[in-house]
């Protein structure tokens, strides 16, 4: 397999979110995990490890760490960085931003990022998700129909836009 993929797809990443898993990593690397090591040299000086907390869960967070680092660096190490901003808002790609709105009338606004871009809101949608999917290649006032657990709900796309994602 390519190393710009994936799981069979291409690991598409904005400027801004291969910026910020570079951040990451390397506060990982060079701050989190330095310390977490100094603290479990510190805990295993102090004798039986079998009862230690600062052992135990300095041995477990270090594998968290260590875990993340490996993800993030497959990641970066995979990603196709693609900067639309300033594209010509015609049709929804990778980096668009596209207000849509439902039946009801209902509005929403989302960007299509890449799979490790994700935010703990509904801003920000994976360009592999089921709505991301049924958005892309539309322009303005076409209808188009996301699979949702309900089952097909239409949606009118109001608005693209191509903001700067650096």
């Amino acid at each position: 397999m390519p190393a710009d993929q994936k799981d069979g797809f291409k690991n598409y990443m904005t400027p801004g979110g291969y910026r910020r898993l570079h951040e990451e990593l390397t506060h990982l690397w060079k701050v989190e995990r330095p310390a977490m090591v100094t603290t479990v040299a510190w805990a295993a000086g102090n004798g039986d490890r079998s009862e230690n907390g600062d052992y135990i869960y300095g041995k477990r967070r270090l594998r968290e760490i260590d875990r993340r680092i490996r993800h993030i660096s497959k990641s970066l190490d995979s990603a196709a960085v693609v900067d639309n901003g300033g594209r010509a808002p015609d049709r929804v790609f990778f980096g668009a931003t596209v207000t849509f709105a439902n039946a009801s009338g209902d509005e929403r606004t989302v960007t299509i990022v890449g799979t490790d871009e994700l935010d703990a809101g509904d801003e920000r949608v994976s360009w592999r998700s089921p709505l991301a999917t049924a958005l892309l290649k539309s322009r303005v006032g076409d209808v188009v129909t996301v699979r949702t657990p309900r089952g097909p709900e239409r949606l009118d796309v109001v608005d693209i836009r191509y903001d700067s994602l650096a």
